[in-house]
């Protein structure tokens, strides 16, 4: 085990300083800790500062009390240096992180599909996998992905858990739609579903034997079950989103055309504060809306949109964007619910709809796919909600100020 020189590394910080210049990562850093994190067990694997190989240092059990036995042997190594870890994003989720940050030691989580990968490696292991984490980290080619705190986390598993409602209400209601026509009947297509019109019909459906209308009864009652379940969980959202910190911007945001509460829940679930982007073109990158590129030369070559960052804020927008297919008007409804909003936010949402309904007519008139001017309207979408998000952020610290 190789032991730091912690005196050099200060040293070395402070004539940085003294020469104006930036503090690198080796300046910064007694160590570089890569942790491959499973469900049982943690691979670690330690890069210290230089050109060393990453040294190994075997596998703990993945328990509170084993990982504040590993911060304090490092530390004591190091010192009392600052130490800085990273684990990839997981289904562990990022208790790992907030246990280290506690400690006063610093943690990057960071995205897996950003992980440099070579073509020719063949061979994954949990060793292989901490040590190649270790060196990446000290070179600075990992990508960190922004962590939520708890009470952000808490609303993002609320609306995760509607959401996963509705795929469950989505598959219950495709289901009984497919037994009721494999026997011939259907709904008229000019007539809402799922009412208590809907159901009574069902109901009274007649099959040639008794076990076909018990599945009936089965599949009628397990929509149902799956509907209660979605009305119940978006109640439960409207129940804490007084409570939340961010509610204002919720309230902001639906002066915006195709965003409504839970839209807007959703996207600052997912997302965070927004005005920690410098600039739209940022965030539209983070949430995968851009065109991939395939240039050399003078050859360019685009294609469909990169599919990065997270995407159920991505397809939340792309929903919204739907709505900018009708021509920009002031409604009743539209009216109704911006109620909450500022002025200047309900300028910025005539603003949006005036540029997006535009926008689609054009593009469609084009000959444009509809699938395709969508996307390009979700993109531009998010350029008026980082807008309305900045400007309500910086009134909140005025007012906390």
């Amino acid at each position: 085990m190789k032991e730091c020189n912690v005196k050099q590394i200060r040293m070395e910080t402070v004539s940085v300083l003294e020469g104006g210049g930036q503090v690198g990562p080796e300046q910064r850093y007694a160590a570089y800790v890569g942790l491959d994190v499973h469900k049982e067990t943690i691979a670690v694997a330690v890069a210290w500062p230089g050109r060393d190989e990453p040294e190994y240092w075997g596998e703990i059990k993945h328990s509170r009390k084993a990982v504040e036995k590993l911060i304090g042997r490092l530390s004591e190594v190091c010192g009392g240096a600052l130490l800085l870890f990273c684990y990839e994003a997981g289904p562990c989720g990022y208790g790992l992180h907030r246990q280290i940050v506690e400690s006063g030691h610093n943690c990057e989580v960071v995205a897996p599909s950003r992980i440099p990968k070579r073509p020719g490696d063949r061979i994954k292991t949990d060793r292989r996998d901490a040590l190649k984490l270790a060196g990446l980290l000290r070179a600075g080619e990992l990508t960190g992905i922004w962590v939520p705190d708890e009470e952000q986390e808490a609303m993002r598993d609320l609306c995760r858990a509607r959401a996963d409602m509705k795929s469950q209400e989505l598959k219950a209601r495709q289901q009984l739609n497919a037994f009721v026509l494999r026997h011939g009947h259907h709904w008229p297509s000019n007539k809402v579903r799922w009412t208590a019109a809907h159901f009574n019909w069902l109901e009274g459906l007649k099959f040639a034997h008794d076990w076909q209308q018990v599945v009936l009864q089965e599949y009628i009652d397990a929509v149902k079950a799956a509907q209660a379940r979605v009305a119940e969980m978006t109640a439960q959202l409207m129940r804490v989103l007084p409570q939340w910190r961010l509610a204002p911007i919720v309230d902001a945001l639906t002066a915006l055309r195709g965003i409504d509460k839970l839209s807007a829940m959703t996207l600052l679930a997912e997302l965070g504060d927004i005005s920690r982007f410098q600039s739209p073109r940022q965030l539209m990158a983070y949430l995968g809306l851009v065109p991939g590129e395939h240039s050399s030369g003078g050859r360019r070559r685009q294609g469909a949109i990169t599919r990065t960052g997270n995407g159920h804020a991505r397809r939340t927008l792309v929903e919204s964007a739907w709505s900018y297919r009708f021509p920009a008007r002031q409604t009743a409804h539209l009216k109704r619910k911006a109620s909450a909003a500022s002025a200047e936010a309900k300028a910025i949402g005539w603003k949006a709809q005036k540029r997006l309904c535009g926008r689609y007519r054009t593009l469609t008139q084009a000959g444009k796919n509809t699938k395709l001017v969508c996307v390009a309207i979700a993109r531009e979408l998010i350029g008026f909600i980082w807008d309305i998000v900045c400007q309500e952020m910086a009134k909140m610290k005025m007012a906390a100020q």
